[in-house]
């Protein structure tokens, strides 16, 4: 059994209006030594932007933004920019975020040639009501009655003029090119799903109609242990290694103490990725200490990003949806730990 040390909090609120509610689950860009930090910062009243820090090696805070990196422009962003993630593909950075308008919790893509200015791209996810997603996504198999659970709405007061859409988060894209396509992961609860494409532009309504029409041949992974049996959802985007794409997710345990959100990690092909070759049959980490226990929202790890020095893998992860904080492993002995649960 694998333990990761647990490195303790990097970066925590401020007094600052734009971050003084929280600060979590970051996206995390690695060049050389220098560890480039676009976390989630809430202001109260639950409004999310991407803040901006900069890091010395895996741990050491070299500067920090006093103003969002990145703000709400459009409608459907209107209430906040949630969970980023980021890759580099070729030239083009790719970061994927949550965009929240009040209602409706959707994948969504900027991209930019530097680490500054990103260029909104919209939401890449389907933007059908859950009826609809029902109705295509059942065309060939009987869905898990936990999709109904999670994605039957009602209208409330509050969001009547709204249409309310399923929801999709945690989109990431795998940081190289795949048999020369982008291959991404997208979360429709409770299974992780992967999409792949030649180029963004494809990502159209008739795609979306295709894909959810045989949306049981996209799913990837689905809920397998007690640690993750209520849901599980992307985490950090992929690493690759010679044994194939080393995977951390979150997988979420509904308790009498509430959902428990544990760090996992599973092994995927590296020239079919829609293969899960091996997975950690226990949480690679889970929330145990005080930061990790008591927050925003308790009994929180949710990891969004890594960076590695050397042979140590460094995990970036919100606590308990209140600060950032780190585990890190030997990145080798994790492989051979995975290698051992073979599927």
């Amino acid at each position: 059994m694998i333990i990761p040390k647990k490195e303790g909090v990097i970066l925590d609120i401020t007094e600052l209006e734009f971050e003084n509610e929280s600060v979590l689950n970051p996206a995390i860009m690695q060049e050389g030594e220098t560890i480039h930090v676009f976390y989630r910062a809430v202001r109260k009243g639950n409004h999310s932007t991407i803040g901006y820090c900069r890091l010395t090696g895996p741990m050491t805070v070299e500067y920090r933004n006093s103003t969002p990196l990145l703000i709400p422009e459009f409608e459907y962003e209107s209430q906040g920019l949630e969970d980023a993630r980021i890759v580099k593909i070729d030239e083009l950075y790719y970061l994927t975020y949550t965009s929240y308008d009040h209602v409706n919790a959707l994948g969504s893509l900027a991209t930019g040639t530097d680490l500054v200015n990103f260029e909104r791209q919209g939401i890449i996810v389907p933007k059908v009501t859950y009826d609809d997603f029902h109705r295509m996504a059942e065309y060939n198999i009987h869905l898990s009655e936990k999709y109904k659970r999670f994605h039957i709405q009602n209208n409330t007061d509050a969001n009547y003029h709204k249409r309310i859409l399923l929801s999709d988060k945690n989109v990431m894209f795998f940081p190289r090119k795949i048999n020369g396509k982008l291959y991404f992961l997208h979360r429709i609860r409770p299974d992780i799903q992967i999409a792949a494409v030649y180029n963004i532009k494809e990502l159209t309504k008739k795609y979306w109609h295709n894909y959810l029409m045989q949306f049981d041949k996209h799913i990837l992974m689905a809920p397998k242990y007690e640690h993750e049996i209520s849901y599980i959802g992307g985490g950090c985007p992929p690493i690759e290694t010679t044994a194939g794409w080393l995977l951390i997710y979150h997988g979420v345990h509904d308790t009498v103490q509430g959902y428990v959100y544990s760090a996992c990690a599973a092994l995927l092909d590296l020239n079919e990725p829609e293969k899960e070759l091996a997975r950690l049959p226990y949480p690679l980490f889970k929330p145990e200490l005080e930061w990790e226990l008591q927050g925003e929202v308790n009994n929180v790890v949710f990891p969004t990003g890594t960076s590695l020095f050397g042979d140590r893998l460094y995990i970036y992860y919100g606590a308990a949806d209140t600060r950032i904080a780190v585990a890190s492993l030997n990145i080798d002995e994790l492989i051979a730990e995975l290698l051992n649960h073979k599927l």
